[in-house]
């Protein structure tokens, strides 16, 4: 039988090919761009002598790579996560009390992201025991701004704000800030004050 001579190249598109068809199982995004960047590390190792630099380059180009790597799980992880796992209370549910006071106790330490979940939760905590909002585990920061605006039109925007503020510390991967949060603990005491407003008895009517 006849010795056929295969080069490297050759070789590596027939395997993409054949891993390519249907009876394989399809790998991860992050493992599919993980290969991608160890067969072009290899590729710039075979041909480090030639590269301006040399090992060098090659360093800098191997530090590049595992950056991007870096960057693309994280993205990656962050796209799977966003589909299911963006609920408001996380793993834990307190009462409106319980999450009020976490978060003054973590604004007191100057931990304005993780305050401003804990008080944005205890507004849809307080909100929920109040009988505004029916109890819901698995809803979002956006959901409560969307269902507590349709019933108190007046707080629309600052519930909004509130609930971007949420998004933003906790998926926006933005720093908190004493503002947004004094923001967030400004509606919630002008809810809870709303609400004891409302439990008040109305005039009484005078007999004559």
């Amino acid at each position: 039988m006849p010795v056929i001579d295969v080069d490297r190249e050759t070789a590596h598109e027939a395997a993409a090919r054949e891993l390519a068809k249907s009876i394989y199982p399809r790998t991860s995004l992050s493992e599919r761009i993980a290969s991608w960047l160890n067969d072009l590390l290899n590729r710039v190792v075979d041909s480090g002598s030639a590269l301006p630099g040399g090992w060098l380059t090659i360093v800098v180009l191997a530090l590049l790579a595992l950056a991007l790597l870096v960057t693309a799980v994280r993205i990656a992880a962050r796209a799977m996560g966003g589909r299911g796992e963006n609920h408001l209370y996380g793993g834990r549910v307190l009462a409106a009390a319980g999450h009020r006071s976490r978060a003054e106790q973590l604004a007191a330490r100057g931990d304005w992201a993780a305050a401003i979940r804990q008080r944005v939760r205890a507004i849809g905590r307080q909100l929920e025991e109040d009988g505004v909002l029916s109890p819901l585990a698995g809803r979002t920061a956006g959901e409560l701004a969307s269902e507590a605006g349709a019933v108190l039109p007046e707080f629309i925007d600052e519930l909004d704000a509130a609930a971007t503020a949420f998004n933003d510390v906790t998926y926006g991967e933005r720093p908190g800030t004493p503002t947004n949060y004094r923001l967030v603990a400004d509606l919630d005491d002008r809810l809870c004050a709303h609400s004891r407003a409302s439990r008040l008895p109305g005039p009484q009517a005078v007999d004559r």
